[in-house]
């Protein structure tokens, strides 16, 4: 049996690669996760215990890296990373654990694979591009310059260079993907969708950054396994892939399509205070992936993932209302 070894995967698009997994594929999977706030084991609950293992751990720790890694020696084995800081907000309030863990925690992961010869797939962001005027006609693709803009997305292109870095100076097998925005089950309440969905579950009002012009470029976290999963598959090594589900959606029109679908007013939502250095437009150009890997999403339209993921948010709430009056307290105190 194949093994892969999955860091960050009791994280909300890592939970959803585990899973794509264990239904779609025969591996075995060790989750190396430091269970943070962000994280859910609940997730992970339920999945068969002679496929997956749970090893609670910090990807800073080379011993731990070390033990697992070396565990990876059939053909076909391979380190999925996926373990990151990710939420823009708290980048701006603390930026250390986000260079200490999308840095510091990424330099280990390379050298532990490059001490046992160990294929690496990493996971980005398109958020390492910066981004671009909302008129304007060009998308992200692999050629395009990087230009982070906050403390997130500056600590995951850091990332990005040194496993491109250890590709060319060291040989290690890697491959890149960088991913527009993912939304479906298990995201924590403090990111964008789930927090308006969850807002009018609880009765609540939905918030709108400034006036909502900003876009971002959706795709539902199944989609995205299974593009990783592709290019685990097919991918060159030492090449980068670009994953987009060509679901460009304005902040207010992603509002507005939520409160139809839970059966309210459209225009029935709070401005709240922008966020600082918000960009402009994400939008990904994943022509690469789809002509010479031959990967297609399986939600056609963004209005269907969106719908199912209301009714999983709908039907969990035992897992997201403990977490909730904490976060709308932290937001509140932002005027957000």
């Amino acid at each position: 049996m194949r093994r892969l070894l999955v860091t960050g995967g009791a994280g909300f698009i890592g939970s959803n690669f585990v899973h794509f997994l264990v239904e779609r594929t025969d591996v075995h999977v060790t989750v190396l996760d430091k269970l943070t706030y962000a994280a859910s084991p609940e997730a992970l609950e339920g999945l068969p215990s002679d496929r997956v293992e749970l090893v609670v751990g910090d990807i800073t720790d080379a011993g731990l890296l070390d033990e697992l890694v070396g565990r990876l020696t059939g053909e076909g084995d391979a380190v999925v990373h996926y373990a990151a800081e990710s939420h823009n907000d708290n980048s701006l309030r603390d930026p250390s654990p986000f260079v200490r863990t999308n840095i510091v925690g990424t330099f280990e992961v390379l050298e532990a694979v490059r001490r046992h010869g160990v294929r690496l797939h990493h996971i980005s962001t398109d958020e390492v591009y910066g981004d671009l005027e909302l008129d304007d006609p060009e998308r992200f693709t692999e050629a395009t310059a990087y230009q982070p803009s906050s403390p997130y997305s500056a600590s995951k292109a850091g990332a990005d260079h040194l496993v491109r870095a250890w590709v060319r100076s060291f040989g290690v097998a890697a491959t890149l993907s960088n991913c527009s925005n993912n939304y479906g089950p298990w995201q924590h309440v403090e990111k964008f969708i789930p927090r308006q969905i969850t807002n009018l579950l609880d009765g609540g009002r939905v918030k709108l950054y400034g006036s909502g012009a900003n876009v971002r470029d959706w795709i539902h976290a199944d989609d995205h396994s299974s593009a990783v999963w592709t290019i685990l598959e097919r991918g060159e090594i030492g090449q980068t892939y670009l994953i987009g589900a060509d679901g460009e959606r304005s902040n207010l029109q992603v509002v507005r399509l939520i409160l139809e679908l839970l059966g309210h007013d459209p225009d029935d939502f709070d401005q709240v205070a922008d966020r600082p250095g918000h960009d402009l437009r994400y939008a990904i150009d994943s022509t690469r992936l789809r002509t010479e890997l031959g990967w297609e999403p399986t939600y056609g339209a963004f209005e269907e993932g969106l719908a199912r993921t209301i009714e999983w948010y709908a039907e969990h709430g035992d897992w997201w209302r403990p977490k909730k009056a904490q976060i709308e307290a932290a937001y509140a105190a932002k005027g957000q």
